[in-house]
């Protein structure tokens, strides 16, 4: 009976089926932000009914996987996956009024999160970005240096030309993460690079009136130049390629550690290893024997240059 559970719930006609479930609610909470879905309407009861039976359909699944781990059926909570899909139920179960209705659509609309449990290639993604938090936080501290310093130099060098988009650190660091999407950054430089008494228009120029900020313009064509294309080539070209290096890394380790998992859950079933799960694993092992002896060659050949150099 537990075997044949089990096998149930991890038959691909069931996980289609909880997909399909997962699309529909979130559709249905789409409709719900039109007034003819509206709590009262028709269509509304009938959203309502249909977002229950599909709660109550994630609540049969959730029990029918922990009687699958029988005679241990808390090892349904040893998975991550499953725990966070128990407290998408949960919340979704809690005493809500109707004073809160907001509050208890965004918890149906979480139900949608769930599409990440059930697609193997989601939860690799997942993975991969919480495993390279650690490394982007890293990067993001190099982020933060860079816009501080740039931050200071370009109040100090443009301030007193365009007092609204560099007056102090707080604005300048604003107007910087605006040059930093590429959005509109070519007016920003035209204003330092020409002036702000040829770039302002009038509404700029009555609005500075109006605040009392004093203004002297000052053309900067040469440094103004230089601190936008270094400050672009630094932040966009370097840094952002520095993200997607690290992601890239870590989904890689993650898609490893999925295959080594799905291995291991293959062993357990059939007790054995076929010969193409025993290639596999050789020419995993085989790769990364060679990449450890790349990395030997390399440091021995960077202490041989240092010998020689000494």
């Amino acid at each position: 009976m537990v075997e044949s559970i089990k096998k149930f719930t991890q038959s691909d006609i069931f996980s289609r089926l909880i997909l399909f479930l997962i699309i529909l609610s979130g559709v249905l909470v789409g409709c719900e932000t039109y007034p003819a879905f509206a709590d009262g309407t028709t269509l509304g009861d009938v959203v309502n009914i249909v977002q229950n039976i599909i709660l109550y359909v994630f609540v049969f699944e959730a029990v029918l996987k922990m009687i699958s781990f029988f005679p241990r059926p808390w090892d349904y909570f040893r998975r991550p996956w499953n725990v966070f899909d128990f407290c998408i139920i949960v919340v979704c179960f809690l005493p809500i009024n109707a004073q809160y209705a907001t509050v208890f659509r965004l918890a149906r609309l979480l139900r949608t999160l769930r599409m990440v449990t059930i697609l193997p290639r989601l939860q690799v993604l997942v993975a991969a970005l919480l495993k390279s938090i650690p490394s982007l936080g890293y990067i993001g501290v190099l982020l933060g240096l860079h816009f501080y310093v740039y931050a200071v130099a370009g109040t100090f060098l443009f301030g007193k030309n365009d007092p609204i988009r560099f007056g102090n650190l707080h604005e300048t660091t604003l107007t910087l993460f605006q040059v930093l999407t590429l959005e509109g950054w070519n007016d920003i430089l035209a204003t330092q690079y020409h002036g702000s008494e040829q770039e302002y228009d009038d509404g700029w120029k009555n609005k500075i009136a109006t605040l009392g900020i004093n203004r002297v313009s000052q053309a900067q064509p040469v440094v103004a130049s230089i601190y936008f294309v270094t400050f672009i080539l630094l932040g966009t070209m370097i840094m952002l390629n520095l993200f997607t290096g690290v992601i890239i890394s870590s989904m890689e380790e993650a898609t490893s550690e999925t295959k080594e998992e799905a291995r291991e859950e293959q062993l357990k079933k059939r007790g054995f290893l076929t010969l193409h799960d025993e290639l596999s694993l050789l020419g995993e092992q085989l790769q990364t024997l060679s990449e450890r002896i790349k990395g030997i060659e390399i440091r021995e050949d960077r202490e041989n240059r240092d010998d020689k150099d000494t």
